[in-house]
C-alpha cells in the first residue's frame, strides 16, 4: 500500500489541524494505521494508532485528550485531528500502514510498515 500524508502547516498554539493519510494500491481496510512524529534532533515517536475497522484506538500520553485518530475505509483515508496544539507538537508527522498489527504495540518502526512521506506541523507560541 502507498500512503500520502497531507494537512500540515503553521498554526498558533491552541489551534487545530487535521492531517489526512490517503492510501492506494491495496485495500486500506486490511491495514491497521499509525501516526508518528519526529521533531528536529529527536527520535521518531508514536502518536496514535487505529485498528483496521476503527474499533480500537491508542494514543501517546502526550496527545491523549487532544488528538483523535479516525479512518474512513470507503475513502481509503485515515485522519489525525489535532487540537489544543502546543509548540512541543511541532514535528514532521508520518502515517504508517501495517498488516500485522505491530503498530498497535506503539512500535515506532517495523520492516512491514508502509510509510507516507511526512507532513510538517509547526506550532508557534
Amino acid at each position: 500500500v502507498q500512503l500520502q500524508a497531507c494537512g500540515g502547516g503553521l498554526v498558533q498554539a491552541g489551534g487545530f489541524l487535521r492531517l489526512s493519510c490517503l492510501a492506494s494500491g491495496h485495500t486500506f481496510s486490511g491495514y491497521d494505521m499509525g501516526w508518528f512524529r519526529q521533531a528536529p534532533g529527536k527520535e521518531r515517536e508514536f502518536v496514535a494508532a487505529i485498528t483496521k475497522t476503527g474499533s480500537t484506538t491508542f494514543y501517546a500520553d502526550s496527545v491523549k485528550g487532544r488528538f483523535t485518530v479516525s479512518r474512513d475505509n470507503a475513502k481509503n483515508t485515515g485522519y489525525l485531528q489535532m487540537g489544543s496544539l502546543k509548540p512541543e507538537d511541532t514535528a514532521v508527522y508520518f502515517c504508517a500502514a501495517d498488516r500485522l498489527g505491530t503498530v498497535m504495540t506503539r512500535a515506532t518502526n517495523a520492516p512491514h510498515y508502509s510509510w507516507g512521506q511526512g507532513t510538517l506541523v509547526t506550532v508557534s507560541s
